[in-house]
Protein backbone atom coordinates (compact mmCIF):
# COMPACT_ATOMS: atom_id res chain seq x y z
CA UNK A 1 0.00 0.00 0.00
CA UNK A 2 1.39 3.39 -0.89
CA UNK A 3 1.41 6.15 1.72
CA UNK A 4 -1.27 8.17 -0.10
CA UNK A 5 -3.80 5.30 -0.03
CA UNK A 6 -5.71 5.34 3.26
CA UNK A 7 -6.30 1.91 4.75
CA UNK A 8 -10.06 2.40 4.78
CA UNK A 9 -10.01 2.59 0.98
CA UNK A 10 -9.11 -1.10 0.81
CA UNK A 11 -12.27 -2.78 1.92
CA UNK A 12 -12.74 -6.27 0.60
CA UNK A 13 -15.60 -6.99 -1.79
CA UNK A 14 -17.48 -9.71 0.08
CA UNK A 15 -20.60 -9.24 -2.01
CA UNK A 16 -19.04 -10.29 -5.32
CA UNK A 17 -19.12 -13.96 -4.33
CA UNK A 18 -22.13 -14.06 -2.06
CA UNK A 19 -20.46 -12.99 1.17
CA UNK A 20 -17.36 -15.22 1.03
CA UNK A 21 -13.89 -14.60 -0.34
CA UNK A 22 -11.05 -17.07 -0.91
CA UNK A 23 -8.23 -16.89 1.63
CA UNK A 24 -4.87 -18.43 0.80
CA UNK A 25 -2.56 -19.33 3.69
CA UNK A 26 1.13 -19.31 2.80
CA UNK A 27 4.12 -20.04 5.02
CA UNK A 28 5.65 -16.64 5.75
CA UNK A 29 9.23 -17.97 5.71
CA UNK A 30 9.28 -20.59 2.96
CA UNK A 31 6.51 -19.38 0.65
CA UNK A 32 4.88 -22.83 0.66
CA UNK A 33 1.14 -22.66 -0.01
CA UNK A 34 -0.51 -24.38 2.95
CA UNK A 35 -4.21 -24.16 2.22
CA UNK A 36 -7.13 -22.33 0.69
CA UNK A 37 -10.17 -21.57 2.79
CA UNK A 38 -13.01 -19.05 2.81
CA UNK A 39 -13.62 -15.92 4.87
CA UNK A 40 -16.70 -13.88 5.51
CA UNK A 41 -16.43 -10.35 6.92
CA UNK A 42 -16.55 -11.59 10.53
CA UNK A 43 -13.71 -14.09 9.94
CA UNK A 44 -11.60 -11.43 8.25
CA UNK A 45 -12.15 -8.90 11.02
CA UNK A 46 -11.40 -11.48 13.73
CA UNK A 47 -8.20 -12.47 11.91
CA UNK A 48 -7.05 -8.84 11.84
CA UNK A 49 -8.07 -8.25 15.46
CA UNK A 50 -6.48 -11.38 16.96
CA UNK A 51 -3.53 -12.11 14.65
CA UNK A 52 -4.74 -15.72 14.37
CA UNK A 53 -6.31 -17.13 11.22
CA UNK A 54 -10.07 -17.44 11.36
CA UNK A 55 -12.06 -18.76 8.42
CA UNK A 56 -15.68 -19.50 7.59
CA UNK A 57 -16.54 -23.19 7.38
CA UNK A 58 -18.98 -23.68 4.52
CA UNK A 59 -19.80 -27.23 5.64
CA UNK A 60 -20.57 -26.20 9.23
CA UNK A 61 -21.95 -22.76 8.38
CA UNK A 62 -19.97 -20.98 11.09
CA UNK A 63 -16.64 -19.38 11.93
CA UNK A 64 -13.73 -21.78 12.09
CA UNK A 65 -10.81 -20.70 14.21
CA UNK A 66 -7.90 -22.56 12.64
CA UNK A 67 -6.55 -25.06 15.14
CA UNK A 68 -9.48 -24.92 17.57
CA UNK A 69 -9.65 -28.73 17.60
CA UNK A 70 -6.19 -29.78 16.40
CA UNK A 71 -4.02 -27.14 18.05
CA UNK A 72 -2.44 -26.41 14.64
CA UNK A 73 -3.05 -22.66 14.65
CA UNK A 74 -1.86 -20.07 12.16
CA UNK A 75 -0.22 -16.95 13.50
CA UNK A 76 -0.75 -14.24 10.88
CA UNK A 77 2.37 -12.29 9.98
CA UNK A 78 1.11 -10.29 6.99
CA UNK A 79 -2.16 -9.81 5.10
CA UNK A 80 -2.38 -9.01 1.38
CA UNK A 81 -5.41 -8.16 -0.75
CA UNK A 82 -5.48 -8.85 -4.49
CA UNK A 83 -6.10 -6.25 -7.20
CA UNK A 84 -9.85 -6.97 -7.38
CA UNK A 85 -10.21 -6.78 -3.57
CA UNK A 86 -11.89 -10.20 -3.54
CA UNK A 87 -9.11 -12.54 -2.37
CA UNK A 88 -6.88 -12.50 0.71
CA UNK A 89 -3.38 -13.90 1.07
CA UNK A 90 -2.31 -14.61 4.64
CA UNK A 91 1.38 -15.09 5.29
CA UNK A 92 1.40 -17.22 8.41
CA UNK A 93 3.55 -19.07 10.89
CA UNK A 94 2.05 -22.56 11.04
CA UNK A 95 2.14 -23.66 14.66
CA UNK A 96 1.84 -27.40 15.26
CA UNK A 97 3.21 -28.45 11.88
CA UNK A 98 0.10 -29.40 9.92
CA UNK A 99 -2.26 -27.01 8.14
CA UNK A 100 -4.32 -29.80 6.55
CA UNK A 101 -7.17 -31.52 8.40
CA UNK A 102 -5.94 -34.79 6.88
CA UNK A 103 -2.72 -34.45 8.87
CA UNK A 104 -0.35 -33.06 6.22
CA UNK A 105 1.68 -29.86 6.45
CA UNK A 106 -0.04 -28.51 3.32
CA UNK A 107 -3.46 -29.30 1.89
CA UNK A 108 -1.66 -29.61 -1.46
CA UNK A 109 -0.07 -32.99 -0.73
CA UNK A 110 -1.21 -34.70 -3.94
CA UNK A 111 0.65 -34.24 -7.22
CA UNK A 112 -0.96 -35.01 -10.57
CA UNK A 113 1.15 -37.28 -12.79
CA UNK A 114 -0.67 -37.88 -16.06
CA UNK A 115 -3.85 -39.80 -15.19
CA UNK A 116 -2.79 -40.58 -11.62
CA UNK A 117 -2.13 -38.71 -8.42
CA UNK A 118 0.76 -39.27 -6.08
CA UNK A 119 0.90 -38.38 -2.38
CA UNK A 120 4.05 -36.31 -2.00
CA UNK A 121 3.55 -35.08 1.56
CA UNK A 122 4.29 -36.78 4.84
CA UNK A 123 1.33 -37.27 7.18
CA UNK A 124 2.16 -35.57 10.48
CA UNK A 125 -0.83 -36.79 12.47
CA UNK A 126 -3.73 -39.22 12.23
CA UNK A 127 -6.96 -37.22 11.86
CA UNK A 128 -9.01 -39.97 13.54
CA UNK A 129 -6.92 -39.53 16.68
CA UNK A 130 -6.96 -35.72 16.63
CA UNK A 131 -10.59 -35.06 15.72
CA UNK A 132 -12.12 -38.12 17.43
CA UNK A 133 -14.92 -38.38 14.83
Amino acid sequence: MTPQEPEVAFMLDFEKSGGLIPAIAQDAETGEVLMLAWMNRDAYEETLRTGRACYFSRSRGKLWRKGEESGNVQEVKEVFIDCDADTVLLKVRQIGGAACHEGYRSCFFRKVNGDATQVIGERLFDPKQVYKK
